[in-house]
């Protein structure tokens, strides 16, 4: 695959996605952010993929990626358990017990 057309799938992967997201709706932002946070558990994957192959260039890259995308993984399971505490009961929920 040429430069040229990786720069062109990548654009419009982004504008695809911006215009998917900018048209989901607030009750549907938990779902999608649980759906993203597969995928990055498949990025994960790769990049580890990535890192076990021969070469100190893949290596650099491959650990790079396996810590950005672990960070985006526990970042995006730390957001969706926060959204999903607004639609929980305050009495389940056991950071909450003692608190009234």
């Amino acid at each position: 695959m040429t430069l040229a057309i990786g720069i062109t799938v990548f654009v419009l992967a982004a504008f695809v996605g911006f215009e998917v997201i900018t048209k989901v709706p607030p009750q549907l932002h938990t779902p999608l952010m649980s759906g993203s946070n597969a995928i990055s558990g498949i990025t994960l994957v790769g990049a580890l993929l990535v890192a076990g192959r021969g070469g100190l260039v893949a290596g650099i890259l491959g650990f790079l990626a396996v810590t950005f995308a672990t960070i985006n993984v526990v970042g995006g399971f730390l957001v969706t358990d926060r959204m999903l505490e607004m639609f929980g009961s305050r009495r389940r929920h056991p950071s909450r017990r003692g608190k009234g």
